[in-house]
């Protein structure tokens, strides 16, 4: 992966699905799959983005009324990683980013992905996109799938103080969903929210952090926060 990472400069850690990945049709495609399995109705993307959080049995919770039993949660999570894998290819890039991501890599300052994709189902599409080179680190879940990204994000940001010169204070997440600022704040870094993936802007909004409509206006308020 082609960025040496600068000292004190602005890194941005990028969430994938729904951030730099337009996904949000096969994701609620993948979502109402799953439903369909225990029989439950499907749900439209607007209230999908009214409703998502984590950890995702707790957003089955909000939608079915209780708690998915474990057997109902295999199913489900079953079902929604087979219909999103089928899905996935007919994604693109959310517009602009491979400019964007060019662009940052250009200035000399660093960028990495941290998503809760399975890690080794997301490297090989990343380097599908034909963006790999833009990123000093990719890392995925590696654990179970359904919970938080904060331990994640901790491993993540440890492996990047690693590689030298990056450090938490100097830190933008940029995602698209509540869980992304949690795990910012987990590990002392900075977020930045947009509205263009899992949530609605109210849902966002409530995170306590900057929420902006395009990834070009998240990466100009990135600059500044983390100086």
């Amino acid at each position: 992966m082609g960025t040496t990472p600068g000292n004190r400069r602005t890194h941005l850690v990028w969430d994938w699905n729904g951030t730099l990945l337009d996904d949000n049709t096969a994701v609620v495609g993948a979502t109402n799959a799953a439903f369909g399995e225990i029989g439950l109705a499907p749900i439209t993307v607007e209230r999908y983005r009214e409703t998502y959080c984590v950890p995702i049995p707790r957003f089955y919770e909000r939608l079915m009324g209780r708690l998915p039993t474990d057997a109902e949660w295999e199913r489900m999570d079953g079902a929604f990683h087979r219909h999103y894998t089928e899905q996935r290819d007919a994604c693109g890039l959310t517009a602009g980013a491979a400019e964007l991501l060019a662009q940052w890599q250009l200035t000399g300052r660093s960028q990495s992905i941290m998503s809760m994709y399975q890690h080794e189902e997301l490297v090989p599409v990343v380097r599908g996109y034909g963006i790999e080179r833009h990123f000093v680190r990719v890392d995925g879940r590696t654990g179970p799938s359904g919970g938080s990204k904060a331990r994640y994000m901790e491993r993540h940001l440890a492996e990047l103080a690693a590689l030298g010169g990056i450090s938490p204070r100097h830190t933008v997440v940029i995602g698209d969903a509540v869980d992304d600022a949690v795990a910012a704040a987990h590990v002392g870094a900075k977020a930045v929210l947009y509205t263009g993936g899992s949530h609605s802007r109210a849902g966002l909004e409530k995170a306590g952090v900057p929420v902006v409509d395009s990834l070009a206006e998240a990466t100009a308020l990135a600059e500044r926060l983390a100086e």
